[in-house]
């Protein structure tokens, strides 16, 4: 436990920015989060909680609150063709994971997650309708200026506001976003409209020509999320308050397994955005400021790791400030070293999967169908899910 007096400002209060509020709580260490949006919410739907990120929220306590709002899955990378709904691989993960990395695997409305992280974030630590609208370093500790006209100081400032970051064009110069030509549809179906098969405690991928859609039930197996990945056509918006209509959405897959089209057509109004190409950053902190989460790696969702990133940062991030409190810079610098490596890989393993989901039938595909059947992906990304963040930063520093 830390009784450094040292000021910690996070700018963004998502997953991200309230797991490193939440740790950094955990450890002694007091920040305040400012929030640009007039309530904590979290737009979009669900995700998968892995076991590198299980262990993170359990030590936390948010575990205990999402018993009711999680599923824990059976079966992972349920691999389906997508004329037929063949099933070309699935892992049986009932025991194994747990086995193997000592946590299930759980999906999770995005809401939910939230709420649960808050808990673990003292009342008053923050701040709402507080948009960051410039950074500034002077001499060792950073302002923040608010679009209201107020500011603080602050002797660590983390950016943990999104792809969108002000704080990251502080620390760094951003290469530019390339457009990708993907773009994702997220929706949500309510359980007694969906198909049997979808609602099974399952995680499920089709893949086709061009395209791949992912649905597993989420909110206790009361909804089951919909993640649809296709080409992008004229959408350029990067917002999940961008929407689409179900007509669009069915559309793209129009060719489909009529049970998958009638799941899309028992959606509600889907969200649609531009999936836009960011190479890793060379560098995360500058002097006083550092980045989190999106704001330091946006990564395409086909490896779903986004905010089990962001949790495993903020982990990292607590502990390196812990335990160098009076040299925050140091801290940071430390907190850099130890992620940018991991990340930057997650961003690139990501970014190749789109090709081999997407590809046309054919030879390549047969050949891709067949590795899938003989793969135990379980194991495969043992080097993703038996990371523990906080163990890795210990022994790091001994």
């Amino acid at each position: 436990m830390s009784a450094s007096p040292v000021r910690v400002a996070i700018v963004g209060g998502g997953i991200g920015g309230l797991a490193a509020a939440a740790f950094l709580h955990r450890a002694g260490i007091p920040s305040v989060v400012y929030e640009q949006t007039p309530e904590l919410r979290e737009v979009g739907a669900g995700l998968v909680l892995a076991p590198n990120a299980v262990r993170l929220l359990r030590r936390l306590g948010a575990m205990d609150r999402l018993t009711d709002h999680v599923v824990p899955l059976e079966v992972g990378w349920e691999f389906r063709r997508w004329e037929d709904g063949r099933v070309l691989s699935a892992e049986d993960l009932v025991g194994a994971c747990e086995r193997l990395y000592g946590e299930r695997t759980y999906t999770v409305h995005r809401a939910d997650l939230l709420d649960a992280i808050s808990s673990a974030v003292p009342s008053g630590a923050v701040q709402l309708g507080r948009r960051c609208a410039s950074v500034t370093v002077r001499a060792d500790r950073a302002v923040l200026d608010f679009a209201d006209g107020t500011s603080a100081e602050a002797d660590v400032v983390i950016g943990a506001d999104g792809v969108h970051s002000t704080v990251r064009g502080a620390v760094t110069t951003p290469t530019p976003a390339t457009y990708s030509g993907i773009c994702a549809f997220r929706a949500l179906v309510p359980a007694e409209h969906a198909p049997a098969f979808a609602r099974r405690r399952a995680q499920t991928l089709w893949l086709g020509p061009d395209h791949h859609l992912v649905h597993y039930p989420i909110c206790g197996g009361a909804v089951v999320n919909l993640v649809a990945i296709a080409p992008a056509g004229g959408c350029t918006a990067e917002s999940w308050s961008a929407t689409a209509t179900v007509a669009e959405f069915l559309a793209e897959f129009a060719d489909w397994d009529p049970r998958l089209r009638e799941l899309i057509q028992a959606a509600g109004t889907p969200g649609r955005w531009a999936l836009l190409d960011r190479r890793p950053l060379e560098r995360w902190s500058h002097g006083p400021l550092t980045l989190l989460g999106d704001a330091a790696h946006p990564m395409f969702p086909f490896f779903a790791q986004g905010a089990a990133q962001s949790i495993e940062d903020a982990a990292v991030l607590a502990r390196c400030i812990a335990q160098d409190p009076q040299a925050p810079v140091h801290a940071l610098r430390r907190y850099e070293s130890l992620r940018i490596a991991r990340t930057a890989r997650l961003q690139e393993v990501s970014h190749a999967r789109a090709h081999v989901n997407h590809l046309p039938d054919g030879p390549e595909q047969e050949a891709r169908d067949a590795a899938l059947a003989d793969a135990d992906p379980l194991v495969a990304n043992g080097w993703i899910y038996a990371y523990d963040a906080e163990a890795e930063a210990s022994a790091a520093s001994v």
